[in-house]
């Protein structure tokens, strides 16, 4: 009898002290601190979609760096119109405009006596002109945030591209440290409250002191202030998963990128995408130039951008070139609009939508009806806290797997083949604290592209997967991927594309090693209808056609290795199309 009663002592306590653990491991996770956006930084994020407007003397030029040999009575924009860029930034959705009012040549639009090279010695306006004034006059006038670049370097002190303000003369530095200390004074005080700083490459001078007085409401692009980090590439491609948070340590580098995310990081930086609208898969062009009408961008290609930047998560600041009269050509306004409308035509009406608390969302939308797309977005006031959901429909009572994913941040827009149920569920499988969903809501588009009608060039995809700078290590590991979503009732040849999107750029060799890929489809494994055809690329023959009824599975496996020097991409399915 001592000995069972002991025994059952000995159980409770085991019980309770397991309980007890379980407490404390639970408040642990409550009280565990989430890097969280400032004020700024939200007000940004929430933004989402910017104006980046490249005009200098590379546009009369059509350099993509000024040799500042251009004569400055060549200068004179005689009909340049800021109400206009702002109409035309109202006009595809854009909440905020960054000008590039000092490029890399050193030229400045506004008035300043730290250089002779600058608005005051051209004949526009006869020298008295000041492109930031009028320009801050009409964001005001079309309620539009102002933005600003400022290049830290100057070729004429020796301070050249890449320099980050650094004279080659050691000499000059002092002096130049002042000129450039005064720019950055006069762009921030002399006109509206500047929302966003860019310094292009990092800056190496000290100007902590000038930021903290004058530009504590803006985000701040690269140098040891950054607040928002570049995304590693110009293509308009943000990474998925795509991560707020970073370490201190990379953050304060000055030049942190994509790369260098973390979901367990420090500080809070997030993704800006930058991307030219004159833009071909092997060229493109920040300034106007002429002759650049068939680089234009379609509005289809546009709205990949748009899934693949804002949808991820990321803020777009997409570009606008004014021409040599100082207004943004008629064929690009066009574009911006049509732009503005598909956005509209898109997402500005949902089926329904929920929000609230907790780690399961139901839309009951009653009865069957059509869906092809999902936006999710967290409330990101309280920090990125969803690490991996899963999307699923219901029709008589059993869940389907629609779409998996990790991370939402702002905005997560899922696009799916077209389903028919009567609810659908958002279901969080990890978090890194209590979700809370400000929005998530289905949408039917009607009427997408036809993707035949692009060129074959851009090879429009379906975002299927991605990796970051954790997911693969130095040893060979298992991967897989389901993409029998994409596959259902389609027939041809794939391309599956492993895309970088940034990588160590202080390592020569970075990238992805595979080895023992394979395909399982129709039931069987086969290695013959899978080859590898570059080196991250894919070509599956899928011939056999499939309905909703009798799909099997499409599984690709492959083993993966990184090299010593990290990267982070998206995996991509292209249709090939013959014409």
């Amino acid at each position: 009898m001592y000995y069972k009663l002991l025994s059952n002592r000995k159980l409770l306590l085991s019980v309770f002290f397991y309980l007890l653990l379980c407490i404390f491991h639970q408040e642990a996770t409550a009280q565990r601190v989430l890097p969280t956006p400032t004020g700024p930084q939200l007000r940004w994020q929430e933004k989402e979609l910017l104006m980046f407007i490249h005009f200098a003397p590379n546009t009369w030029t059509g350099l993509s760096q000024d040799d500042n040999s251009l004569p400055l009575s060549r200068i004179n924009p005689d009909k340049l119109d800021t109400d206009q860029w702002c109409e035309v930034a109202k006009s595809f959705g854009a909440k905020m405009i960054v000008f590039v009012a000092k490029h890399s040549g050193g030229f400045c639009w506004w008035q300043t006596n730290t250089t002779e090279y600058g608005v005051r010695n051209i004949p526009w306006m006869s020298g008295k002109g000041d492109l930031l004034a009028d320009l801050s006059k009409s964001c005001d006038k079309f309620g539009l945030d102002l933005g600003v670049y400022i290049y830290p370097g100057d070729k004429t002190w020796g301070a050249g591209l890449g320099s980050g303000g650094k004279t080659k003369d050691p000499s000059k530095q002092e002096g130049y440290n002042k000129v450039f200390r005064q720019q950055l004074t006069e762009v921030l005080t002399k006109y509206k409250t500047m929302k966003e700083v860019w310094f292009d490459g990092s800056c190496g001078i000290k100007i902590d002191d000038i930021l903290e007085k004058h530009a504590s409401d803006a985000v701040i692009f690269q140098g040891p202030q950054a607040t928002i980090r570049w995304v590693g590439n110009e293509r308009g491609i943000a990474p998925y998963p795509n991560w707020y948070t970073v370490s201190n340590s990379d953050l304060l580098t000055g030049t942190s990128h994509a790369l260098h995310s973390d979901p367990d990081g420090d500080a809070y930086a997030p993704l800006e995408v930058d991307v030219p609208f004159l833009m071909t898969p092997k060229n493109h062009k920040w300034f106007w130039a002429p002759d650049t009408e068939d680089m234009i961008l379609t509005v289809p290609k546009l709205m990949d951008i748009y899934y693949k930047s804002i949808g991820r998560g990321s803020v777009l600041l997409l570009n606008a070139t004014p021409d040599t009269t100082g207004v943004i050509p008629a064929s690009h306004v066009k574009i911006y609009e049509a732009f503005g409308n598909e956005i509209q035509r898109r997402f500005e009406k949902p089926i329904k939508s929920v929000s609230g608390k907790g780690e399961e969302f139901i839309i009951d939308l009653g009865k069957p009806e059509t869906v092809n797309h999902a936006v999710i977005q967290e409330d990101i006031a309280h920090g990125q806290r969803v690490r991996k959901y899963v999307l699923e429909g219901s029709q008589k009572g059993d869940w389907v797997s629609i779409k998996e994913g990790s991370s939402i941040g702002n905005r997560r827009i899922e696009e799916f083949s077209t389903v028919n149920f009567s609810k659908i569920r958002l279901r969080v499988t990890d978090a890194a604290a209590l979700p809370i969903i400000k929005n998530f809501a289905l949408y039917h588009v009607g009427n997408m592209p036809n993707r035949k009608e692009e060129p074959d060039a851009w090879n429009f995809s379906w975002a299927v997967g991605g990796w970051d700078n954790q997911t693969f290590g130095s040893e060979w590991q298992d991967f897989k991927l389901d993409l029998t979503p994409y596959l259902m009732e389609k027939v041809g040849q794939f391309e599956l594309k492993f895309q970088y999107i940034s990588h160590d750029r202080e390592h020569k060799d970075w990238g992805l090693e595979f080895e023992d890929w394979e395909i399982e489809m129709y039931g069987n494994k086969n290695s013959d209808e899978v080859k590898k055809i570059g080196k991250e690329t894919f070509l599956i023959n899928y011939s056999q056609h499939t309905t909703k009824e009798n799909t099997s599975p499409v599984i690709f496996r492959v083993k993966i290795r990184s090299k010593p020097g990290k990267s982070i991409g998206n995996i991509e399915l292209c249709s090939i199309d013959f014409k």
